[in-house]
């Protein structure tokens, strides 16, 4: 089987504060509002081929079977985004940090690139990476 898109599911603790942080990175969320205003199911588009879904963590059981979620300050997955330069990856750790997500690595050279990590809202963390020239 081949997919045409993949989608993450990660829980989320406030569905408001959650679109509202990644709106402020600048992805999509696209979808109707629900009555809270928040597109239901709350989605953020990262490109035509992967998709994050926020589910409120008290509803994630249902989808999990009842098994628990990590703790939080638990590294369960790191996502990775692929910058295109140094530039953009300084831009995205900043507005993560304005719209109240945490710099846990700030940005710096490594053999394989510009990189620095943050924790969204929810804890997860999410690397930003441009390779080397």
């Amino acid at each position: 089987m081949r997919t045409q898109r993949v989608t993450l599911c990660l829980p989320t603790d406030d569905r408001r504060r959650a679109h509202d942080f990644f709106a402020a990175l600048g992805f999509a969320t696209p979808g109707e509002p629900a009555d809270d205003g928040v597109p239901e199911p709350l989605q953020v588009a990262l490109n035509d081929g992967l998709h994050v879904m926020l589910i409120p963590t008290d509803g994630f059981g249902w989808v999990t079977a009842g098994r628990t979620t990590a703790a939080r300050d638990t590294a369960e997955c790191l996502l990775s985004l692929a910058a295109g330069s140094p530039a953009e990856v300084d831009g995205l750790l900043a507005r993560a940090a304005e719209a109240g997500g945490e710099v846990v690595s700030p940005a710096q050279q490594r053999p394989w690139g510009h990189t620095g990590t943050f924790a969204d809202p929810d804890g997860h963390l999410w690397e930003v990476a441009a390779p080397s020239p």
